[in-house]
């Protein structure tokens, strides 16, 4: 009876062997889930770093598009995601924290290129990759970068002004000091405009892309040139455009007579220029771009080059970075339904709210124009 006992505990004890080399195959299976192209992440773990709320897109597009891309190239990933409120500072420490916290991939949109060039020193310290997100890190530790054609941002904007006033004084509200992009989109502009008949009677690099400061710059512009002493406005981008237009309604102008320029394609900007308070705004498919990055973040988990790479941009480290360059498109009321509500981007419904009903069908923008 003895031997009979021990030879079932045997078997038992065999059978619990079995029973686990077969549970750990399976769970093995399960956390190498499948991503793009047939191969596999392992559930890791992978940062988002955002620069700023001002600008509503990060919110509201980059984040959702990201982390629903990566969710579904990338079911067991984990995203750490942080918003730096235009801090540099709080953006290292978010950088520090994901890393210690086990991430794999920075995505970083930097708030200062030029500062953030010792998180990627200190992420490669960690055998961390960044991928530089919509604005470039200068620095040479930098695995891809992904944006779009920011000269060309700045060269669309200044060239519909240019074909809308044909020439006159205006005044200029560029983007942030410290936006490595912004000195791009405002070396676009003037490459169009400094060949014009357009004169810069008043130019502003604004803080933070601050659209409350961006009024001041504008009411400040108003008190020195007066009412009628501009033609138009150039706008770095959508929230700056909000500012100037509010500080031209406090200050009795009409900003219907003062075209003026956007970016982002953000429902506001969009709206105002349904109701001709702005004049155009330039659309950048950021739904893509998000999706690109997330695509780019998997390439990077699972070792493998990627192939959406379309050329490489030195930054001011002189390292040739590989990137994906996305092209912008300049948006009017004449292609509202065919780029921003085409895309998904807006719906017609989003955008004609009961305050702007009336206007959307003076152009002709209505549900059944984007269904074309």
């Amino acid at each position: 009876m003895r031997h009979s006992l021990v030879h079932s505990v045997a078997l038992a004890a065999a059978a619990l062997v079995v029973a686990l080399v077969l549970v750990a195959c399976g769970s093995s299976n399960n956390n190498n889930s499948a991503t793009s192209g047939g191969s596999s992440s392992g559930g890791k773990t992978v940062a988002l770093l955002l620069p700023e709320s001002k600008t509503a897109r990060y919110e509201s597009q980059d984040k959702p598009h990201f982390e629903q891309r990566l969710k579904a190239l990338c079911p067991d990933c984990k995203v750490i995601y942080e918003n730096a409120d235009q801090d540099a500072s709080k953006q290292q420490s978010q950088a520090e924290a994901a890393i210690t916290n086990g991430a794999k991939v920075l995505v970083l949109d930097p708030v200062d290129g030029k500062a953030a060039a010792a998180i990627a020193t200190r992420a490669k310290q960690a055998g961390v990759s960044v991928i530089a997100y919509d604005r470039m890190v200068e620095s040479p530790d930098v695995k891809y970068y992904i944006s779009f054609d920011n000269r060309r941002v700045g060269e669309l904007q200044a060239t519909a002004l240019v074909d809308k006033v044909r020439s006159g004084p205006i005044v200029m509200i560029n983007g942030s000091p410290t936006d490595a992009n912004a000195a791009q989109f405002k070396a676009g502009a003037h490459s169009v405009i400094d060949k014009s008949n357009l004169k810069v009677a008043k130019e502003y690099d604004t803080p933070d892309w601050s659209p409350d400061q961006a009024q001041n710059e504008m009411q400040q512009a108003i008190t020195a040139l007066g009412k009628s002493g501009f033609v138009a406005v150039y706008a770095a981008n959508d929230g700056t455009a909000g500012g100037a237009i509010a500080a031209m309604k406090a200050g009795g102008v009409n900003p219907a007579t003062k075209p003026t320029t956007g970016q982002d394609a953000e429902l506001a900007g969009i709206q105002r220029i349904v109701a001709g308070q702005q004049y155009m705004t330039v659309y950048k498919a950021i739904k893509t771009e998000a999706e690109d990055a997330a695509q780019l973040t998997v390439d990077v988990l699972n070792d493998k080059p990627s192939s959406l790479v379309n050329q490489h941009v030195t930054n001011t480290t002189k390292a040739a970075v590989p990137s994906v360059i996305l092209t912008p498109v300049a948006v009017t009321t004449k292609n509202i339904s065919g780029t921003v509500v085409k895309d998904g981007f807006w719906t017609v419904n989003q955008i004609c709210t009961s305050a702007y009903a009336a206007d959307c069908k003076k152009i002709g923008l209505t549900t059944s124009s984007s269904q074309g």
